[in-house]
């Protein structure tokens, strides 16, 4: 408990007030719904930056991507974003995505593996175990080697690149600065929002896609830069770029009831075809690992299967906005859907099963699109597009587990808010299926590959919902010492009591009930040992000294050395109206795992002692609401009578529910 150095504000934000001793207490702030500080308004500032420089990565990436596919397939200098469906060249198509494949490899393994993928499961692992730093030369090479493999032919979207880059950009720019590693991760996913936002003129879905897969929090401090850094490229976009909607509707009819049952039958399949393109992607990866040849070679490899196809169906190839359109406008001919999705399902996941870089977001839209368009042919509603709309938003509800991005995105690309009910209920369904057939997301498997668990379910830290009144030991059940007890007492109880012996803390308490300081157990054993030696070494001394009577008398003064001699004063200590996450945080900061509980207005007085055991009772508690299950209220008909029985089983019950809670606590 002593430190040679104390902060004035620990972790949990309690400054220390003057003082010393007993007096150099935490005093506690008013608790409030947020945590939220002045300096998320200068992060903000930050993001807004951010946003606009990220605005401008995201037209330039594009820009190289349509100067790649000009150059590779209509051989012509333009930036425009176009599709290779109509190249025209026939077989001599084939080498494209196969030397597009190959520059990526050999960027892989001679500039930065991290390049590797479609960005989403990187910029994650970045976040969880990267301290949200990323190495400057990511931000230069994933957007080149995305341009390559995507303007090759790679049935790639842009999206997850710029999101891995926009992350990159906001990463380095944050290390430019004195930060936390939250306040990097904020930029970071900040910087990836905004690149979304860019891409496909989405603030509010590219806002929750952050806040579904990449925040890992709901917190103000994250919430407000991301959304600001979102608007900011959203507005330079929509400046400077365009201001029109991706893929505009035509008109949508409302569906009425049999139309949302439909929904749901669509959104159960989107479900079911999230899980395959899943296995697909995996299969694929796994299949790749057992070639006996090095990784560099294998996006040049699925390169070959990418460009063979192409030459079949060239509506595959590419980034496919084009295609999107079709699907939406209800244009494409069902013979021509049917090969698609087959055709684009299987060099996608062959391709991104590889390690070449590319996004996941078109593809999916594409192929849930191509299914809902199937769909189309016999729903209720007698309109393909909207059905194309309602399997694309599911099939990124449920492959990446997304529902509330796929729900907005969908609304904010077409402004088809008519469509907003079935695709609701087609999403959380999509979203409801996959969580039930699959552990882990398209997104988040590659990630526990690698060694890392992450969990998506956000919930109140139980720790934040209880006191420490509430799981304390109080002071009736605890053993207490005076300053006046003799050390020899102390460890004469340490070897004969076990209550004792299991508390390793105990407070030293004056005759008048104030706290005056702590011994722990450790300390009364160490003072013992060094005592037992220190005799030791003075009996050996009185046989050679001369001067044995002094010896003596420092021998007997060590044996009446009282607990007030040795006991710690500066005591850090836990209110009993503070949460438990409160506590928590002090422990952690302070390095210091029991702390006696004292009351705000009498700090010297002693009401328990909280260690991690009682820290870990919250968890018990939550684990008694989500398993014990009981009936509350129960339906007596008319003229039915309590009998005698039934209320004696109910009294039996009531006592063995409380004792219950009792164990827990």
């Amino acid at each position: 408990m002593n430190k040679e150095a104390e902060p004035d504000i620990d972790a949990s934000g309690y400054k220390r007030t003057a003082g010393a001793g007993i007096h150099a207490l935490f005093a506690p702030k008013e608790l409030g719904d947020f945590t939220v500080t002045w300096r998320t308004v200068s992060i903000s500032f930050m993001a807004v930056i951010l946003g606009v420089i990220c605005a401008g990565v995201a037209a330039l990436l594009k820009a190289m991507i349509g100067f790649i596919t000009n150059l590779a397939y209509y051989h012509r200098i333009s930036t425009a974003l176009v599709s290779p469906t109509h190249m025209g060249l026939g077989w001599w198509s084939v080498p494209i995505p196969i030397v597009g494949g190959l520059i990526v490899g050999l960027m892989a393994k001679y500039g930065s593996e991290q390049i590797r993928g479609h960005g989403i499961p990187e910029a994650m692992e970045t976040i969880l175990i990267g301290g949200s730093k990323v190495q400057p030369r990511l931000a230069v090479l994933k957007p080149i080697s995305s341009a390559i493999a995507i303007g090759a032919g790679g049935p790639f979207g842009a999206e997850g690149p710029i999101i891995l880059t926009g992350g990159a950009v906001g990463s380095v720019f944050g290390q430019f600065f004195r930060l936390s590693a939250a306040e990097r991760k904020t930029l970071l996913v900040a910087g990836a929002a905004a690149g979304m936002a860019a891409t496909f003129n989405a603030p509010v879905a590219s806002v929750l896609l952050a806040v579904e897969i990449l925040l890992f929090e709901w917190k103000p401090r994250s919430l407000v830069p991301v959304a600001l850094a979102s608007a900011s490229a959203t507005l330079v976009t929509r400046t400077f770029v365009s201001s029109a909607l991706l893929f505009p509707e035509t008109h949508y009819p409302t569906l009425q009831f049999t139309g949302l049952l439909a929904a749901a039958v669509a959104g159960i399949l989107a479900g079911g075809l999230g899980w395959l393109l899943t296995l697909g992607v995996y299969g694929a990866e796994d299949a790749f690992r057992k070639l006996p040849i090095h990784w560099m070679w294998w996006p040049a490899i699925a390169g070959i299967l990418v460009g063979v196809v192409g030459v079949f169906v060239p509506r595959a190839l590419g980034v496919g906005y084009d295609t999107i359109g079709a699907e939406l406008s209800g244009s494409l001919p069902l013979q021509l859907l049917v090969g698609f999705l087959i055709a684009k399902a299987v060099i996608w996941c062959v391709a991104l099963g590889s390690g070449t870089s590319g996004g996941i977001l078109a593809p999916i839209l594409l192929i849930g699109g191509a299914l809902g368009s199937l769909e189309g042919a016999i729903f209720p509603g007698h309109s393909i597009g909207l059905w194309a709309l309602i399997g694309m938003s599911a099939a990124l509800a449920g492959a990446a587990r997304m529902p509330l991005t796929g729900v907005i995105f969908a609304l904010e690309l077409t402004g088809a808010f008519n469509a907003l009910l079935p695709l609701l209920v087609a999403c959380v369904l999509s979203y409801l299926f996959s969580t039930l057939v699959l552990k882990r997301s398209i997104l988040t498997e590659k990630v526990a590959r690698r060694g890392h668990h992450v969990s998506h379910e956000y919930a109140v830290d139980p720790l934040e919902a209880l006191k420490v009144s509430e799981v304390m030991r109080k002071v009736t059940a605890l053993k207490v010492v005076e300053p006046e007890m003799s050390l020899n007492r102390l460890n004469d109880l340490l070897r004969t009591d076990s209550a004792f012996w299991e508390q390793r803390l105990y407070p030293v308490v004056t005759t008048s009930g104030k706290l005056v300081g702590v011994i722990s157990r450790t300390d009364a054993l160490a003072v013992e040992n060094n005592s037992n030696a220190d005799n030791s070494q003075s009996d050996h001394s009185n046989q050679v000294s001369k001067n044995g009577k002094n010896d003596k008398n420092d021998k007997n003064s060590r044996a009446q050395r009282v607990v007030g001699d040795v006991m710690r004063r500066d005591i850090v200590v836990a209110y009993e109206d503070e949460t438990l996450r409160t506590v928590a945080a002090r422990m952690v900061s302070e390095n210091i795992w029991l702390l006696p509980v004292v009351e705000h207005d009498h700090p010297q007085q002693l009401l328990g002692l909280i260690s991690q055991r009682e820290l870990l009772s919250a968890r018990g508690h939550l684990l008694a609401e989500e398993r014990r299950r009981e009936q509350v209220l129960r339906i007596i008909r008319a003229g039915w009578k309590r009998t005698k029985a039934t209320l004696e089983e109910e009294t039996r019950e009531t006592p063995k529910e409380e004792a219950v809670g009792e164990t827990v606590r």
